[in-house]
């Protein structure tokens, strides 16, 4: 599903190639992703050396259900 989040099973993809040494390119191909997409999952996630699926997923879930700090009262909308 491009375009969309990344899934657990793709996180765990992307910890499979990074551990059998493989470029952030073939991995991105390989999952029909852009490459930017890979190297930024892995470098918010621990780097490439200690990137974790379970961990970067949890972590991602956290972000997104995370309250967002509302405007303060009176604020226009620019």
């Amino acid at each position: 599903m491009p375009g969309g989040r990344l899934t657990q099973q793709e996180r765990q993809q992307i910890a499979l190639g990074l551990a059998d040494g493989l470029a952030y390119a073939e991995i991105a191909r390989r999952l029909d992703r852009p490459t930017s997409t890979v190297t930024r999952e892995v470098m918010r996630n621990g780097g490439p050396t200690a990137y974790r699926a379970d961990l970067a997923h949890r972590a991602t879930e956290r972000r997104a259900h995370r309250r967002r700090q509302a405007a303060p009262r009176g604020a226009e909308a620019a």
